[in-house]
C-alpha cells in the first residue's frame, strides 16, 4: 500500500544541485515527490529551503529512501524525538540503528534538537543523559560500543545539515568541475595557501595525509618546509612514506633510485630495508632523529616540532617501522582523536589513506585531494566525502608552488 512522507532541505541547496541530486534519488527508487512550500534565496549568500511530499510503495521502501535522503540533507517534517535502543552486546549495534553520515547533525530529545559532538559517517549514534543536565549526543563506531548503550534507531528525531559549497562558486562557471585537469595549477596553490592561511586565522589545523609517491615525486622536501614552517599540525601516512622519507634523507635513495640523479644505485632494491632495521634498532623514529641516525627530512621536521603523526600499516609493509600500527582498528581509533580541530585535510599522492582519512572526517572540513589520477578524489566522493576538491597534477612540482606561496 502506497504510504507518504514530507521531508524537508535547506541550505544552498539551488546552486549546489542538491536538490535536483535529491528529486532524481527519489525517481530513481520508483517512488514520486510533489514539490510543496519552495523558497529560494535571492542572493549568493541566502540559503533556499524546499519541501518534498514523496510517496513510495510501501514502508520498507520509504524508510530506505529517507536514510539516503538524508545523506543529502532532507529531513522528515514531522518533528518527534528519536527512538532509542539499548545496545545488547559489546561492539555490537542495535538493530535499526540510525546510520551517520559526515554533515553536521542534531537529534532530538527532550523536544529539543541537541548538536551531534563528532560528525562522522558510518557510525552509531550514542546518548548519554542522565536527567540532571542536558542530554549529549556523540558518533560512535561499531567497536567502541558498549552493552548498555542507549543508540538512536531510525530516521525520526535526527536532521542533518545540507552539503555547502563555497559562496561565489557556481558549478557553471567554466572549468569548475571538482576534478579537473585543465585548471591553472598556480592560481589553485595561491587559492589552497589562502585556504590555509584563514583556517590557521580561525584557530584551526592544517591536517597531511602522504603517500610514497610524494617522496618519489620530488614533494617530501616541500612538505618538510611546510612542518617546519608551522603549516602542517598532524600527518597521516603509511609504512611507505615514512620509510622512503627517511631512506632519501640517510640515503639519497627513494626505492634504491637516486632522488638527484634518478639513476639506480647498486643494491639499492635492499635500501629500504636496511633503513627499517636500523631505525628499529634504534627503537622508534624519534629516538632514530635523537641519535642523529635520521638528520633531516619530514619524520625529522615532526620529531622537532612535536607534530603528532599516525602511520597505518597494512598487509604489504615491509619490516615494519616500529611507529607502523598494525592494528587498523587502533591506527583509525587515533586518527579520530587528531581530526578533532582540523580546518583543512591535504591529502598528497594516496588512495587508501585519503579515503581512510575521509571516513573519519566531518564534512565540513575543507578538503584538498592532490594526485595524478583523477580517480581518485571521485573515490573519495563516492564513499561520502562529499566535500574534496580534486587538484590533477604531479604532486612534487604543486607542493612547491603551495610552500612558495606559504613562505615555508
Amino acid at each position: 500500500m502506497p504510504v507518504t512522507e514530507t521531508f524537508t532541505v535547506e541550505g544552498h541547496i539551488v546552486d549546489s544541485l542538491i536538490l535536483a541530486k535529491i528529486l532524481d534519488l527519489i525517481l530513481e527508487t520508483g517512488a514520486d515527490y510533489r514539490l510543496g512550500d519552495v523558497q529560494i534565496g535571492r542572493t549568493a549568500s541566502d540559503t533556499s529551503r524546499a519541501v518534498i511530499e514523496v510517496t513510495a510503495a510501501d514502508d520498507d521502501v520509504l524508510a530506505r529512501l529517507a536514510e539516503v535522503l538524508q545523506v543529502h540533507g532532507a529531513n522528515p517534517t514531522e518533528q518527534a524525538d528519536a527512538e532509542l535502543e539499548v545496545a545488547d552486546l559489546d561492539g555490537v549495534l542495535p538493530t535499526g540503528f540510525h546510520s551517520t553520515t559526515n554533515l553536521d547533525t542534531e537529534v532530538r530529545l527532550r523536544g529539543r534538537w541537541w548538536p551531534v559532538a563528532n560528525p562522522e559517517m558510518d557510525c552509531g549514534l550514542r546518548v548519554v543523559d542522565d536527567e540532571d543536565g542536558p542530554p549529549a549526543v556523540a558518533t560512535v563506531p561499531m567497536h567502541r560500543v558498549r552493552a548498555g548503550d542507549r543508540i538512536v534507531v531510525g530516521t525520526k528525531g535526527v536532521r542533518v545539515q545540507a552539503p555547502d559549497v563555497p559562496r561565489g562558486v557556481s558549478q557553471f562557471e567554466f572549468m569548475n568541475s571538482e576534478v579537473s585537469s585543465e585548471k591553472p595549477k598556480t592560481l589553485l596553490a595561491a587559492q589552497l595557501a589562502d585556504r590555509v592561511r584563514a583556517s590557521r586565522d580561525r584557530g584551526e589545523r592544517v591536517l597531511a595525509v602522504c603517500g610514497p609517491a610524494v617522496v618519489h615525486t620530488g614533494g617530501a622536501p616541500e612538505v618538510a618546509r611546510l612542518v617546519r614552517g608551522g603549516w602542517i599540525d598532524v600527518l597521516f601516512a603509511g609504512n611507505g612514506f615514512a620509510t622512503h622519507d627517511i631512506e632519501s634523507n640517510v640515503l639519497g635513495t627513494s626505492l634504491g633510485v637516486s632522488v638527484s640523479s634518478g639513476a639506480g644505485t647498486e643494491g639499492g632494491h635492499s635500501n629500504h630495508l636496511r633503513i627499517i632495521n636500523e631505525v628499529r634498532r634504534h627503537g622508534s623514529i624519534a629516538a632514530a632523529v635523537e641519535s642523529g641516525f635520521i638528520p633531516s627530512g619530514v619524520m625529522f621536521e615532526c620529531v622537532r616540532r612535536g607534530v603528532p603523526f599516525v602511520l597505518g600499516g597494512s598487509i604489504r609493509d615491509d619490516g615494519p617501522l616500529p611507529d607502523t600500527m598494525t592494528d587498523v582498528v587502533a591506527a583509525a581509533d587515533r586518527m579520530r582523536e587528531l581530526v578533532d580541530g582540523v580546518g583543512v585535510a591535504l591529502m598528497l599522492a594516496t588512495t587508501l589513506h585519503a579515503i581512510a582519512t575521509g571516513n573519519v572526517l566531518p564534512g565540513r572540513v575543507d578538503t584538498w585531494c592532490v594526485d595524478i589520477n583523477q580517480a581518485v578524489v571521485t573515490k573519495l566522493a563516492d564513499r561520502g566525502s562529499h566535500q574534496a576538491h580534486g587538484v590533477v597534477t604531479d604532486v612534487g612540482p604543486f607542493l612547491r608552488e603551495l610552500a612558495d606561496a606559504l613562505g615555508a
